[in-house]
């Protein structure tokens, strides 16, 4: 019977998961849209969600300061005199032995045994050059001898370390052979590159050189340029290492290094590596330092090692920061941050990529003209469509109703139709929703039977409007107050939603938005939505009213709606050279000229209402007085209800059958 094969299943490592749920961009719309109403651009509000995250998901900030965490805690937690430490204590234990010994060896010569104790005895107060001084003393003791050839060995060990990371390791134990064998591969390593540096060398030297002493380069180079770039990085940072130390730990360390396996010859080769290196490689820092104050001490190996973690720590805070000409996303070195902060942190940064590449490719940002981002007509509408149902939400629960429907009803068909929405009402547009079912029965590869099944994606409803017409003229303060007082995005937002509202919902009517700072401006939504506060003083309401009253000159034939934002008196008026006269308080000639134009606006029959923001009571007493004046009203809705208040308020003028809300 033949053996049944095992299959194994592990993660995907082939690119992007294609089995993977597309990416949510919605909370970064509407995150980015709420910093681009409030007056950045939308490349920076991109960037600002990216650093801030989303939630329950890092952003590139909250990496950024675990990176500066873990960078902090290894200077703090390490010092650089570890081998300096180790070969202090393995000399102390030699010297220990060996007064052992002399002292238990009775046939020793008196004056031989009086000899060394001398000698031991007036050992320097300087490893290296108590090292140094006994490298020709005939040890007696076995152990002493072993602990002192254990000094080479480590010292050794850790200079290769230095420039090959695992040696250390790798060598313990070692035999002649062992050494040899590194010998060889430095010496073959320095011709390969004085080959290279020449032009001289080719892919099979590389292979040939690899396939020798591959073991030693865990970084598996692919080429000869990316074994120099890893070998550079490394001997940089053990320069870097070196820099770091107090001068009296480097030039112990340096007489130290000439007793590594008693091999002078060894740290010749490693010399040449070292200047073959830095004339290939000198754009890399070979002259920084650090600030090491902990009490654990690292070896020479170590100590690169954690000054290249250093080193990767900083190159991720800069790609993190985005700060640079030209930043993505893509530049932040996921395998980096992994390494050093974890999976979970490389995941939240792959998919904050995610939503960068979404968003840019999505058609939700735009370039315009002038090479800027922008939010996209298609965005405009999604973010328009969510705050409309928020207002409707509100809406809903200020009447008590069980969801409020915001389309034409009981009027006139429009000739559209839409995809159907739970507790919609309208009648079905038969044509639109059997034509649905069957392009989906042909996509899905259904046969057919000479029936149609429907199912609920499939529905479309008529759209009907009310049989008269409205023309809108929405009027929304854009002077600086409104922005000081924190009312500026709540205002645009307002604006977004009654826009939506009527441009999906109400096609057959007409919307005006005009924004009155020190003077007035007629503007479509993605112009007020992108518009920045401005620190100038004024609030032109008489020109706000001039724009109104010529738009709804052009639709005679349309009940006029006027719906006036506002959070002060009016304290500008346009003269009649196009200039804007300012003062504050309002001037008498200000409100001459205001009234006038309210009145020759409602003289055309217009239903006005003014929606207050704040608590002053002199606006308060001031508003009230005007809707007197006109037959208008007022409302004093707080922030988060002001875009159902001017919502509700279109509906309830536009069908007096949706009924009064109490705000």
């Amino acid at each position: 019977m033949p053996q049944r094969r095992r299959t194994r299943y592990g993660r995907y490592t082939g690119g992007p998961d294609p089995l993977a749920p597309p990416v949510d961009v919605t909370e970064a719309l509407e995150a980015i849209a709420e910093e681009v109403m409030a007056g950045y651009s939308p490349e920076r509000a991109l960037r600002e969600f990216l650093r801030h995250g989303s939630r329950g998901r890092e952003g590139y900030d909250d990496l950024a300061r675990r990176i500066a965490e873990k960078r902090r805690e290894k200077l703090q937690k390490h010092n650089l005199g570890g081998t300096l430490q180790e070969v202090k204590k393995l000399l102390d234990d030699a010297v220990l032995a060996e007064r052992g010994q002399l002292a238990r060896d009775v046939t020793m010569d008196d004056t031989d045994r009086a000899f060394r104790e001398m000698q031991l005895d007036n050992l320097p107060a300087s490893t290296a050059a108590a090292v140094n001084e006994l490298s020709d003393y005939d040890w007696q003791s076995t152990d002493a001898r072993e602990k002192f050839e254990q000094i080479r060995d480590l010292l050794g060990r850790e200079v290769l370390d230095q420039r090959f990371a695992g040696m250390k390791q790798a060598l313990e134990n070692a035999t002649d052979e062992d050494r040899a064998a590194v010998k060889q591969m430095l010496q073959d390593l320095n011709e390969l590159l004085d080959k290279h540096r020449r032009g001289e060398d080719t892919e099979q030297d590389f292979a040939d050189f690899m396939d020798k002493h591959g073991r030693n380069f865990p970084e598996n180079p692919r080429n000869v340029d990316e074994l120099i770039d890893a070998m550079a990085k490394r001997s940089a940072a053990a320069q870097r290492m070196l820099n770091s130390m107090t001068e009296e730990q480097r030039r112990e360390l340096m007489e130290l290094s000439a007793q590594a396996f008693g091999s002078p010859e060894l740290m010749e080769q490693l010399g040449e590596l070292e200047g073959n290196l830095r004339s290939m490689r000198p754009d890399l820092d070979w002259s920084g330092s650090e600030d090491f104050s902990g009490e654990e001490g690292l070896g020479l190996g170590d100590g690169t090692g954690a000054v290249q973690d250093i080193a990767e720590l900083d190159e991720l805070a800069e790609q993190l920061s985005q700060s640079y000409d030209g930043a993505h996303s893509s530049d932040i070195d996921l395998e980096a941050l992994g390494r050093q902060l974890g999976e979970e942190a490389a995941v939240s940064a792959e998919t904050l990529a995610e939503l960068e590449r979404a968003m840019r490719d999505s058609g939700l940002l735009r370039h315009n003209v002038d090479g800027s981002l922008g939010l996209s007509p298609q965005a405009m509408r999604r973010l328009g469509k969510t705050l409309l149902a928020d207002a409707a939400k509100q809406l809903s629960a200020r009447s008590g109703a069980r969801d409020a429907q915001l389309a034409g009803a009981s009027g006139e068909q429009t000739g559209a139709s839409r995809p159907w929405e739970f507790g919609d009402t309208q009648p079905w547009d038969v044509t639109r929703t059997v034509t649905n079912a069957l392009q989906r029965s042909a996509v899905e590869g259904e046969t057919p039977s000479g029936r149609v099944r429907i199912e609920v994606q499939d529905v479309e409803v008529v759209e009907t409007e009310a049989r008269t017409q409205s023309a809108v003229a929405l009027l929304v303060d854009t002077s600086y107050s409104m922005a000081s007082e924190g009312r500026w995005v709540p205002m645009k937002r307002t604006a977004l939603a009654l826009h939506h509202l009527i441009s999906t919902r109400f096609r057959g009517d007409e919307l005006a938005l005009i924004g009155f700072g020190r003077h007035a401006l007629n503007m479509d939504i993605d112009e007020l939505t992108a518009l920045p506060p401005v620190r100038e003083q004024g609030t032109n309401l008489h020109h706000g009213l001039l724009l109104a009253e010529k738009f709804f000159a052009r639709h005679p034939s349309m009940d006029p709606t006027l719906l006036i934002v506002t959070d002060g008196e009016p304290t500008a008026h346009l003269m009649p050279h196009g200039e804007a006269w300012f003062d504050w308080p309002t001037h008498p000639e200000t409100l001459r000229q205001t009234l006038i134009q309210l009145d020759k606006v409602t003289r055309r029959g217009t239903r006005t209402t003014f929606f207050r923001l704040g608590h002053d009571p002199g606006l308060e007493h001031f508003l009230n007085q005007l809707a007197d004046r006109v037959g208008g009203r007022v409302t004093a809705p707080e922030l988060d209800d002001l875009g159902a208040a001017v919502v509700g308020e279109y509906l309830r003028r536009r069908d007096p059958g949706f009924g009064d809300i109490d705000w």
